[in-house]
């Protein structure tokens, strides 16, 4: 009985020891990177062409960001700043100052915007391909402005797939079980030494309360475009289009790789590229030498080093297999 009773004293000593542990890094994280953590208010532009937005009160926005870099750059979300008439940024210690959007990019739904502040404390961006599922994830968001809220949890799951709001997949988004605060979107996902391994971006309520981030080597990227050439360049080869399941005919005879392929039922005629060898009922199942099975796939070859190179695109056009050569242009954003 004794030696049971000196056990359980010992395993819960034990067990307080990790509590204790476990909140000090929790703590310290929130006290070293609090300051660069920013409340976002966002006055949305009145559309002009209703002959009733006179009568309406302009409509409110707000979410969290995080510093980038002390003259002045934070990261926060597309979709908190989307249309945006004005932005404020509010700090912890109360200074609030107006804030111009540098660029965004609805397609992974990152911003970046610019303040005239010099001198700030800037967050460290982590390498998020060495995250590992399991490992601690801090939420640290900004919704009103002077108080922070914290959530903590840990990487569920890595590599997921979120679909942006303009119909786009994101890629190498992070899942996580720290809970999501009203107001936190666009605040910091951070590791255990307080550095940013996402940006929160999504919740989805009735899949019991998972919460998603995009990771921050993608979000690197997209800010480093858009401080750089304040938008993301992007391909487009002017179709409209959607998947088409193959037969297993088709798949033998061509010797395809894929189930499917990319049906083109619509073709733009004049643009900044070059597809007149596409033609509408065209199924597209390999660009530039890659399988193609559906639309995201597409999307995803289409990346900016792509723009004006004259491009193999493998299709099947009456069954059979052919190759024809596109040129894509540049979206224009």
């Amino acid at each position: 009985m004794d030696n049971s009773i000196s056990f359980l004293t010992h395993q819960a000593s034990k067990d307080r020891s990790l509590l204790d542990a476990y909140s000090q890094t929790v703590t310290g994280v929130v006290g070293t990177v609090a300051e660069s953590v920013v409340h976002i208010e966002v006055q949305k532009k009145i559309k002009t062409n209703d002959p009733r937005a006179r009568d309406k009160r302009p409509q409110t926005g707000a979410g969290s960001g995080f510093v980038i870099s002390s003259d002045g750059f934070v990261i926060t979300n597309h979709h908190v700043i989307e249309n945006a008439g004005s932005i404020r940024v509010s700090f912890a210690d109360g200074r609030k100052v107006a804030a111009e959007v540098k660029g965004t990019d609805p397609s992974t739904d990152i911003a970046v915007l610019k303040i005239d502040e010099t001198g700030l404390k800037a967050m460290q961006l982590a390498d998020s391909s060495a995250l590992q599922v399991g490992q601690i994830a801090i939420a640290i968001g900004n919704p009103m402005g002077l108080q922070h809220t914290v959530t903590a949890g840990v990487v569920s799951a890595l590599g997921r797939t979120l679909r942006a709001a303009n119909g786009r997949l994101i890629d190498n988004v992070i899942q996580t079980d720290a809970a999501l605060n009203p107001g936190n979107s666009g605040g910091p996902l951070v590791n255990s030494a307080g550095h940013v391994i996402g940006v929160n971006t999504a919740v989805i309520a009735a899949a019991q309360g998972l919460c998603f981030a995009i990771s921050s080597n993608l979000a690197a990227q997209i800010a480093g475009q858009l401080i750089l050439h304040g938008k993301i360049r992007r391909a487009q080869l002017g179709i409209a289009a959607q998947p088409v399941n193959l037969s297993s005919r088709m798949i033998a005879a061509n010797k395809l790789t894929t189930q499917t392929g990319v049906y083109i039922f619509e073709i733009v005629p004049d643009g900044n590229f070059y597809n007149s060898e596409l033609h509408i009922g065209d199924i597209i199942v390999a660009f530039d030498q890659q399988p193609v099975a559906a639309v995201d796939d597409l999307h995803l070859l289409l990346s900016e080093k792509q723009i004006g190179r004259r491009i193999p695109v493998t299709i099947l056009r009456n069954g059979a297999k052919h190759v024809v050569e596109v040129i894509p242009g540049e979206i224009n954003q």
